[in-house]
């Protein structure tokens, strides 16, 4: 194969890989030889010649081949121009099942972990609980001096930090797309640590992360524990600190909470700035939604979506944004399969089990203070041993409610009661229950604190 040929490789790998893995990966390749089946090409190192077998390979034979090439499979050569060992080889395994099929650069992609082309700051809605996260990542994303380091987001499940993290990556791909941009999670940093340990690559690991200019590190709590690969991270984060370069960091908590990280590492990540994306509020929740659904709109086009169905799921549905998208998702899914209009009632009956599971969680200790503030009782009187009617009578409403808003136990209700037998709890709900028959205000009263309860 000639030089001409592998550069229209290299053109075609350019395209589906994107620039910053090809300047990587592919363009330090230099093909030395094509004899018997087998091309051989020099690497910079056997690291770089493992990265490109694992994760190349096989678009590199495919484009060989397609190039006219008989390619059977490929040799990585190391060490070629050092008098201090002998060159090492890295061999490619042949591609099996036919041939491989290319990977479509559809998205940008930095090294490690590719991006979601759909986390992008246009993408992100942004309300009260994550305006300065969002204000941060945008500050971050825009280059310049480094004015804080390390960015540190965290935030409970489906908050949006994956996807600010991405759109920083994104952002700066496009304004400076010269710089080296390294996105992974904890756990693929803690692996291709390990795996450089196994195969004494160590220097290598250490030239890759050092030698970026971003780093950009999603999940980081799940490195706590893993003593060795906190030493690691620990140096990986001062050198790169000490050369300015941008590190950003995201967990599901802030650094100080998490258990078992190291101190040294507490201390250096709340060094920089810490953002806090708070729990979703109902607007934001529909504003998410609303973009949701427009897109669900152009991407099954004569649906109808009555009015309200949007507010309702932003409503009830309080765990997180990624429940949200997926019940969307699904109702739009099974509205175009039955040929139907999304209205409330299909809402209700397709994503019962969703609205289930999304219902407020209300605690035994919750209904206790809800029902000492409404009668205006000390909240130990209730769990005391008073039995004067003043007391006595909210005591047992706050056992009633005890009963029908939470999964507990008779017994373990009578616990919370300040040790009562399970039943004195049985009495006093019965009591309740009675009573609810010939006494409105009671009723009236239970309909309240039920409302406040569960929102």
């Amino acid at each position: 194969m000639t030089n001409e040929t592998w550069g229209r490789v290299q053109q075609e790998l350019l395209k589906r890989i994107g620039k910053n893995n090809y300047a990587t990966w592919i363009e330090p390749l230099r093909l030395t030889q094509l004899k018997n089946g087998v091309a051989s090409f020099e690497v910079p190192s056997h690291f770089h010649g493992n990265w490109v077998s694992r994760n190349y390979a096989d678009q590199i034979q495919l484009h060989m081949n397609d190039a006219g090439a008989a390619v059977e499979r490929l040799e990585f050569v190391a060490g070629l121009t050092s008098t201090a060992s002998a060159p090492q080889k890295t061999a490619a395994k042949p591609a099996t099942g036919g041939p491989a099929k290319a990977r479509s650069s559809g998205q940008d992609e930095v090294l490690g972990a590719p991006l979601d082309a759909r986390f992008t700051f246009d993408t992100f809605v942004v309300g009260k609980p994550n305006e300065l996260a969002n204000a941060a990542a945008r500050r971050v994303a825009e280059g310049g001096p480094v004015s804080f380091n390390p960015l540190f987001l965290y935030g409970g499940v489906g908050l949006g930090k994956t996807h600010l993290v991405h759109a920083i990556a994104h952002e700066i791909h496009q304004r400076q797309p010269h710089l080296r941009v390294l996105y992974l999670s904890a756990e693929q940093f803690m692996y291709r640590f390990v795996q450089a340990l196994r195969e004494r690559q160590i220097m290598d690991f250490k030239e890759l992360f050092r030698s970026v200019d971003v780093l950009m590190v999603d999940d980081v709590q799940f490195i706590a524990g893993k003593d060795s690969t906190q030493e690691e991270f620990f140096h990986t984060f001062n050198a790169l600190v000490d050369q300015n370069k941008q590190i950003i960091i995201s967990a599901d908590r802030a650094p100080g909470e998490i258990k078992d990280l190291e101190e040294r590492i507490k201390s250096r990540l709340q060094c920089g700035l810490v953002v806090d994306l708070h729990p979703t509020d109902y607007e934001l929740r529909l504003g998410i939604m609303q973009q949701k659904a427009e897109v669900y709109r152009q991407q099954y086009r004569g649906l109808v979506l009555a009015d309200g169905v949007v507010e309702f799921l932003a409503h009830r549905i309080t765990t997180n944004v990624r429940v949200l998208e997926g019940a969307l998702m699904r109702l739009f899914a099974f509205a175009s399969l039955v040929g139907r209009e999304i209205t409330l009632d299909l809402a209700q009956d397709c994503l019962a089990d969703i609205l289930r599971a999304s219902d407020r969680k209300v605690t035994i200790e919750e209904i206790q203070r809800k029902v000492a503030e409404h009668y205006n009782i000390r909240l130990s009187d209730m769990i005391g041993p008073k039995r004067v009617r003043t007391i006595a009578r909210p005591r047992q409403i706050a056992m009633y409610l005890s009963k029908q808003l939470t999964p507990r136990s008779l017994p373990e209700i009578g616990r919370r009661f300040g040790g009562r037998d399970h039943t004195t709890i049985m009495h006093g709900v019965r009591k309740i229950e009675e009573l609810m028959a010939t006494d409105s205000q009671l009723s009236d009263d239970l309909q309240l604190l039920r409302r406040l309860l569960q929102g």
